[in-house]
């Protein structure tokens, strides 16, 4: 760190500032210490400001490099043997499956972020436009899931920056205004518990394209290397993280994820509301120890889950 003067008309600007490269991006660290200061006032000014630009790059290293992992040979195996365990292949589904997928993915996609409305709402919605006496928001934002998956089903791409805003921009283009749009400089996120504990910090904002890029080129490295659920579990997860949107983090995170495991030939995956919280508590673990196992446990739970839901439908 290092103390800046400016000299304008007279008077003295005094700045601490630190600097530090990442990628082809510098970023600057720089707090105002006051003008005209004298030496006494100048050295405890500096104390102070020095400890809030250690606070703020504590913040830029929350999100390091996740990706930079190893998995051996033994839990690749694994995690194969379980996909081959999955109780249906996604060449079974019929239209009429990808239907009743669609609509209980949505309804319990909003749900899990405060939806109101029940799933026989969303059938009634998505089969037969029928408009419950609840939220216009809750209404476009079901209609807008249901529309983000039959997007995914009709297109060849994996993931890109452009695509992840696309993906926003359907869900929400008729509830939110900044649709399709990243967080703007000062949109910072916070996701305090009943207790206002801080239980997750998305990345900064100057940093959000950065690491949606290094995600991006790890899932292009490695996407012939690792089992489709690994994939989907660290595009999904390390999304999550990142937080890149002011809000709808988690359907888009989620659509995402069913678009990396179909794009491999996996089945679409539900997670279902009543596991919101094991859902949560994965998301916890991930991003505290970089352990997938919780998350790839959950997925082959919300497999069989969602197996019976489409047997039932099928009797």
């Amino acid at each position: 760190m290092h103390l800046e003067k400016r000299k304008s008309k007279g008077i003295i600007k005094y700045y601490i500032a630190h600097s530090f490269r990442e990628g082809p991006k510098v970023h600057k660290f720089r707090k105002y210490l006051g003008q005209n200061l004298n030496q006494e006032i100048l050295k405890e000014r500096k104390i102070i400001a020095e400890k809030f630009i250690l606070e703020e790059i504590h913040k830029y290293n929350l999100i390091k490099d996740p990706l930079n992992f190893e998995l051996s040979i033994d839990e690749v195996k694994l995690i194969k043997k379980l996909e081959s365990e999955i109780p249906f292949k996604i060449n079974h589904l019929s239209e009429r499956d990808w239907k009743v997928f669609s609509e209980v993915f949505t309804y319990n996609t909003n749900a899990i972020e405060g939806s109101k409305l029940n799933q026989k709402e969303v059938k009634d919605l998505l089969e037969e436009d029928k408009w419950p006496n609840k939220s216009k928001e809750d209404i476009a934002e079901a209609y807008g899931v249901n529309e983000a998956i039959r997007f995914i089903r009709g297109v060849r791409e994996h993931i890109s920056i452009e695509f992840i805003k696309k993906i926003h921009k359907l869900v929400f283009k008729n509830s939110k205004t900044f649709a399709g749009k990243l967080r703007k400089r000062g949109e910072e996120v916070v996701v305090m518990d009943n207790k206002r504990n801080i239980v997750h910090e998305g990345a900064p904002q100057q940093r959000i394209n950065h690491l949606l890029q290094e995600l991006i080129e790890w899932y292009n490295k490695n996407k012939t290397k690792y089992p489709p659920l690994i994939l989907g579990a660290v595009v999904h997860n390390q999304f999550e993280n990142i937080h890149p949107f002011k809000d709808g983090n988690g359907r888009v995170g989620r659509i995402l994820l069913n678009n990396i495991l179909i794009k491999h030939n996996l089945p679409p995956i539900n997670i279902n509301f009543k596991n919101r919280l094991e859902y949560y508590s994965s998301l916890r673990i991930y991003e505290t120890n970089k352990d997938l196992k919780p998350t790839i446990d959950l997925l082959i739970k919300e497999y069989k889950e969602l197996n019976k839901k489409l047997n039932h439908k099928r009797t």
